[in-house]
């Protein structure tokens, strides 16, 4: 299979990808016109918005959300095989799910391209505001939304191969570009300095017709999860907190309802890459939900079948955990809430599950003509995301108040999962750090299933080898932490990009 071609010329009327609202109904999301369309002549003199939408755009790229991301964030974890039939993507079920890397492999430098297309944007924007000395609050947010994506994209370099080339200025000549490795201390000197900035600038919240942009929370949720990769408690805890403490999010009452197109945007909201497709504005969506979409024939060929989950995840979930089966769509069964039977196992096609946080609305598969849900936003961090890394840091930090606080923001996700049934998911109560920790760690796991991070946690607790080993990916090696630099980029390089050491 291969990539839609992601276009390079970025038209002003990407604005609308950032104007989704909560959709009141089907009917409501499939009759609107998207909101904030801009035209040239819309756009103030002297206004960075279109450049800024243009960078915003990259963050929808093959490279940046859609199978590159997905292999290397959630094939690698245990919570996830490359699934699809037996005979599609054997190279790369035996790069992802084996760990045998090569340092050729289009996912791989899909992944490095893609992100350094992303900075490089970025660059653009915030060297051209800093050219003309902009003082203004609007350009001021500009420059703080595009340092805000150079940083997701640098600390997803970052935590992939460590030490990458710091481009942290604007490329005219492709040259420019051909720089060596910088440690990776200082690419997250680069990442601090960014999201500090970005988020002293960035608005609480946007108007409706800019749901989706960038915010102060994001900046913070995206630093304090920058700080847990470094162990960085105290600065994590205190990140987190102050989104926490901000008064802005909320966890949405029912957790499967917010991977369902409804619930885009929600009030649990913080980071979310935006997608708008209709037939006509296909350069709009995003692939994300395509390439995990059932694998099947007719009505049920909707998508790849990549990225399904494992036995190991199923059996994570506490009886009578409601989560399970909002993140699992189980083959062979009828699935909420379309009441839709999904086709059972084949020989061929032998998973038992599929990502159900990629389901998506049969009404609107119907009415858009499409069944690859190229119209899903791929939410990057959630405000439960946010409450169990303050519970993390302040368990890891210790004393009471820090105890009492960690239960008690763990108790927040665990409620809200549990609903009204007191039967299930006992509240935790434990004091003791270790078993506070685990059980911290089990509800990340539970609580994100699917969302791209278990890998990363795997590494960063540095359990990577024994959790994978235990549930059957048994090629994996510490080495396999850190991707291989592409082999292109280094043949390109003329020598000033060499390998990463343990390849």
């Amino acid at each position: 299979m291969k990539s839609v071609l992601i276009k390079k010329t970025i038209k002003v009327s990407m604005a609308a990808a950032f104007s989704l609202l909560v959709m009141a109904g089907c009917s409501d999301f499939l009759d609107r016109e998207p909101l904030g369309r801009y035209t040239e002549q819309d756009i103030p003199a002297g206004s960075f918005d279109s450049q800024v939408f243009g960078v915003y755009a990259k963050m929808r790229a093959f490279g940046v959300a859609a199978m590159p991301y997905i292999a290397i964030h959630n094939f690698r974890s245990d919570d996830a095989d490359k699934g699809s039939s037996t005979t599609d993507g054997i190279g790369q079920e035996n790069f992802y799910d084996n760990f045998q890397y090569t340092k050729d492999e289009w996912l791989l430098n899909s992944y490095w391209s893609g992100h350094y297309a992303l900075i490089i944007a970025a660059n653009a924007v915030i060297a051209d505001i800093d050219s003309v000395g902009a003082t203004d609050v609007a350009t001021l947010i500009n420059k703080a939304e595009a340092k805000t994506m150079r940083a997701h994209a640098y600390f997803n370099l970052a935590r992939t191969y460590g030490d990458v080339p710091k481009i942290d200025f604007k490329v005219i000549e492709s040259s420019q570009a051909n720089i060596a490795k910088s440690p990776v201390s200082e690419i997250f000197a680069l990442i601090d300095a960014d999201l500090t900035e970005a988020a002293a600038i960035l608005p609480v919240s946007w108007e409706s017709n800019y749901i989706g942009r960038l915010t102060k929370g994001a900046a913070q949720a995206l630093h304090a999860k920058t700080y847990l990769w470094r162990k960085n408690w105290p600065a994590a805890l205190a990140s987190a907190k102050q989104v926490i403490n901000s008064g802005t999010y909320r966890l949405a009452t029912d957790y499967g309802s917010t991977f369902r197109e409804s619930g885009e945007n929600n009030s649990e909201s913080i980071f979310e890459i935006q997608a708008y497709y209709t037939v006509t504005q296909t350069n709009l969506g995003v692939e994300y939900a395509m390439h995990q979409g059932v694998r099947g024939s007719g009505a049920w060929d909707l998508g790849w079948g990549w990225n399904t989950p494992t036995q190991s995840l199923a059996d994570a979930f506490e009886e009578g955990d409601p989560r399970k089966d909002a993140t699992l769509l189980y083959a062979g069964k009828v699935n909420t809430p379309y009441n839709e039977m999904v086709p059972a196992p084949t020989t061929s096609i032998p998973r038992a599950y599929w990502n159900k946080k990629v389901y998506t609305n049969p009404a609107l598969r119907e009415s858009t003509g499409s069944r690859f849900g190229r119209w899903m936003n791929v939410r990057i961090i959630r405000y439960a995301d946010v409450l169990l890394m303050a519970a993390e840091a302040a368990n890891e930090i210790g004393g009471e108040q820090n105890t009492a606080d960690a239960l008690a923001w763990l108790e927040q996700v665990r409620g809200r999962a549990r609903g009204n049934n007191m039967a299930i998911l006992p509240k935790i109560t434990t004091t003791d750090q270790v078993k506070l920790r685990t059980a911290i760690r089990q509800e990340r796991r539970v609580e994100l299933g699917m969302e791209n991070e278990r890998f990363f946690d795997l590494v960063r607790w540095d359990i990577a080898q024994e959790v994978l080993h235990a549930a059957g990916k048994t090629g994996y090696q510490n080495k396999h932490r850190y991707l291989p630099i592409p082999q292109p980029e280094i043949d390109k390089s003329g020598g000033k990009l060499v390998q990463n050491p343990e390849y």
